[in-house]
């Protein structure tokens, strides 16, 4: 759905407006980047829950007796070894090696197989799939199937507790990267425990017409743990603390995944599959890698400055800011590989000044299980 001859909405875009949240052009979507405060909306997520509209993410089904065989092929990751009700992460790649995107890859059945990608890529990914199996090289149909989906997170430790009351689905077995096909308040539900903050959580995948009033319903569940409506702002502050990459950020087509620290989501292994030559010889050869860091002197790094190593400019900040959950100035970059070591000394440029900063491990923030 998509504002008059502006911007594209989600089901949801009125609820937000009546909520009175802050919103903004998302890569072509009018999506909304805080409701009472960023802030907030982090510590809500960390100590209690949080609930956001994903529904701008897209969702592709591969079906049909080849449907492994070409999910296996266009993805970096083993398909083959998910068992039915099982999701992982992986990655879509050119020839060359590089990202056409990061995506969670759910196996539904032997034969069909659904993807959640990017907002800003559903379409390439859709393309770059249906390409990779022009002419019928695999017995398999690719279906853009975005528009059948909106997509609900609710994250936190109190998020099994909050949804628990609306859905009888197993939440408890469910282990991390499990889904189940079931219903929440009555309506058909893909519920996944899978997320973008570096808590635990649920992804919930329902009709459009649905959404809302499983919007309010999540709401109203977890008013007594303090759940929070939350916006793109802590989803990118809480997704930092956890080095989560993002598309246009850590990765892109002109980064492979051995350079963005992905290298477990290649099963060279496996098989052939798109980008696997140019792999093996990347991995061999990595020049560049990304690193954590945080600020020393006084400043915040934000996404596009200049890092140096001993005066020389070496690299640029993919993603920084503060860290609510730590209270330091954080961020990520990539280092030629002989500086990326932890405890390396490094510069960022804020305001023509170079203020120091130090690399260290990654991620920043990880939950106690």
């Amino acid at each position: 759905m998509s504002l008059p001859g502006t911007l594209k909405v989600t089901p949801l875009h009125s609820v937000h407006r009546r909520l009175g949240a802050r919103m903004v052009d998302f890569g072509g979507w009018e999506m909304p980047v805080q409701y009472a405060g960023i802030l907030e909306e982090h510590h809500a997520v960390r100590r209690a829950a949080g609930v956001f509209d994903v529904s701008h993410m897209g969702e592709i089904e591969i079906r049909g007796p080849e449907a492994l065989k070409l999910t296996d092929y266009v993805s970096t990751n083993a398909a083959a070894r998910l068992a039915q009700g099982r999701a992982h992460y992986s990655a879509l790649l050119y020839p060359h090696g590089g990202f056409v995107d990061d995506i969670l890859v759910h196996k539904v059945a032997d034969d069909h197989f659904f993807l959640c990608v990017n907002a800003s890529n559903q379409e390439k990914d859709y393309r770059h799939i249906r390409e990779t199996n022009e002419a019928g090289r695999f017995d398999a149909e690719v279906e853009y199937a975005s528009e059948r989906y909106a997509q609900i997170a609710v994250q936190g430790p109190r998020a099994l507790a909050t949804l628990r009351k609306l859905t009888s689905a197993p939440l408890e077995t469910m282990r991390y990267y499990a889904f189940a096909d079931d219903a929440v308040l009555g309506v058909p539900a893909r519920i996944a425990r899978t997320g973008y903050t570096g808590e635990d959580g649920f992804e919930i995948y329902v009709p459009p017409d649905e959404s809302e009033r499983l919007w309010n319903a999540i709401l109203d569940a977890g008013a007594e743990f303090g759940i929070r409506p939350c916006g793109l702002g802590a989803r990118n502050t809480l997704r930092l603390e956890a080095k989560m990459a993002l598309y246009g950020h850590e990765i892109d087509a002109s980064i492979n995944p051995y350079e963005a620290d992905l290298a477990w989501i290649v099963k060279l292994d496996k098989g052939d599959f798109q980008g696997r030559d140019a792999l093996i010889q990347a991995k061999e050869n990595v020049r560049r890698k990304l690193v954590g860091f945080e600020m020393r002197g006084r400043g915040i790094a934000r996404d596009g400055y200049e890092v140096a190593v001993n005066g020389t400019p070496a690299a640029w900040v993919t993603s920084g800011g503060p860290s609510p959950t730590l209270g330091k100035n954080i961020g990520l970059c990539y280092l030629p590989v002989e500086y990326a070591e932890v405890g390396r000394t490094i510069q960022i440029g804020i305001r023509n000044q170079a203020v120091d900063a130090v690399t260290v491990p990654t991620p920043f923030y990880k939950r106690e299980k």
